[in-house]
């Protein structure tokens, strides 16, 4: 994430690269949009451990490749891994927790609604204390994403269940046709 931050600024095609931004839903709500890591007390305070825990990912993304596709082999859908190593580690030292607070009061100093962020890849929308605080998750580990419809309603989509439902849809509509 930290390595990202030289291009801040510079403009890629049509998009520019951005430390944070506000965005106005459809219905009028402000939201702080902001990556979050700088937000993050272990990226912050403890960069050996994050360190430490990057490489672990890291190693935890190439192990959840091939448990994966055991599990395709079986017949099971896709499972995470390493979604569930990073959850499980930050629960328990309570980050995830203070992160999300810390960036709901952000959004208050910056006279927003809600917040915006991604970083901890932990997909979520909930209130804190009044203001709407949105993690968007990532597309690498859980297959998430924040959308927003036209009336300006927010949705977490979790592509993996989209594409079970759409599978089982498939079949049952093979059998009709059987």
């Amino acid at each position: 994430d930290e390595f990202l931050r030289d291009y801040i600024g510079h403009n890629f095609g049509d998009i520019k690269l951005l430390r944070s931004d506000m965005h106005e839903t459809a219905d009028g709500r402000k939201l702080f949009v902001v990556h979050g890591d700088e937000f993050d007390g272990i990226m912050k305070y403890a960069k050996w451990l994050a360190y430490i825990g990057d490489r672990a990912y890291v190693l935890a993304l190439r192990l959840n490749h091939y448990v994966n596709l055991i599990r395709r082999k079986i017949g099971l859908p896709y499972w995470s891994l390493s979604a569930l190593l990073k959850h499980k580690v930050k629960q328990a030292v309570q980050i995830i927790s203070d992160y999300e607070v810390y960036l709901a009061e952000a959004a208050e100093r910056h006279h927003a609604d809600g917040v915006v962020c991604g970083h901890i890849h932990h997909a979520e929308m909930k209130d804190i204390n009044g203001t709407l605080y949105c993690n968007d998750g990532d597309w690498v580990e859980s297959c998430t994403a924040l959308v927003e419809h036209g009336d300006g309603r927010l949705e977490i989509l979790y592509w993996a269940d989209e594409m079970m439902q759409r599978q089982q849809d498939a079949k049952r509509q093979l059998k009709l046709f059987s």
